[in-house]
């Protein structure tokens, strides 16, 4: 059965599209058959897959404006799917324009359960993992992001100010949860950019007392390997003693722990 997992928080620079990104990477080293969804206009983890929109195929910013109505051309979902070989998973490129979605959504019926409904779909159900990176805010995306998941992973950065917004977030999901999509589970609380600080042990401890058996165990470090990983377009697992890869391996077989497979 396909699990379709956002990673979200509307806090940004949290961490979210690089942990999409290896996350979805190490599950498919793993042997899953894996989908990676870049739902943020920013698009940043289009650029990590190495998106070039040159074959002029549709992004999922098509697909979306897609079925809003007949002023716009349908697209098929299968028609947005690139294959990434180095990483062995597909990927559905997003741009700029979905940036507009809350002005084009506006009047559509239903319009939380979009995603949803385009998510429903014989060639997305032959995947594990879908993975979609969700945007930095509370608007329509990630409403629709949540509404069509089974389970949410919020990354937390391990330094001060982390806890901003996060208590907003937890009740949009319980929200969420008593109304349009009863199945969706906070599936952990990942904490990210974590230091050998005073200030981000401290972090890490209040997290724990928090959310409990909530918190991964796996504990995403600060380096700027991350940074150069997004340049190279070359995820942290597969390079070579990468730490940081080896802690995305193990937030993989700690998710499916949880998931299962």
């Amino acid at each position: 059965m396909c699990k379709i997992i956002s990673i979200a928080n509307q806090k940004g620079g949290v961490g979210k599209t690089t942990t999409s990104f290896n996350l979805a990477t190490a599950l498919a080293i793993n042997g899953n058959k894996v989908l990676a969804i870049d739902f943020d206009p920013q698009a940043d983890l289009s650029k990590y897959a190495n998106f070039d929109n040159s074959d002029g195929k549709p992004t999922m910013s098509d697909l979306l404006i897609g079925k809003v109505g007949v002023n716009y051309p349908t697209i098929d979902i299968e028609d947005c799917i690139r294959r990434n070989e180095v990483h062995t998973l597909d990927y559905i490129p997003c741009d700029i324009n979905l940036a507009n979605a809350d002005l084009i959504l506006s009047g559509v019926l239903s319009r939380e359960t979009l995603l949803k409904r385009i998510l429903n779909n014989d060639t997305i159900k032959h995947y594990d993992y879908v993975i979609i990176d969700c945007n930095p805010s509370l608007g329509v995306l990630l409403m629709n992001a949540l509404t069509a998941s089974s389970g949410v992973i919020i990354p937390v950065q391990g330094q001060d100010f982390a806890f901003k917004g996060l208590k907003t977030l937890t009740n949009v999901i319980k929200e969420i949860q008593e109304t349009i999509n009863p199945g969706l589970k906070i599936i952990g609380v990942l904490p990210t950019m974590v230091e050998h600080t005073n200030a981000s042990k401290r972090v890490v401890e209040q997290l724990e007392s928090i959310y409990s058996d909530k918190l991964f165990h796996t504990r995403i470090h600060k380096a700027t390997q991350a940074v150069d990983s997004t340049m190279l377009k070359k995820s942290l697992c597969l390079i070579k003693g990468s730490k940081l890869g080896n802690e995305y391996t193990a937030l993989a077989n700690e998710l499916i722990e949880r998931v299962g497979v």
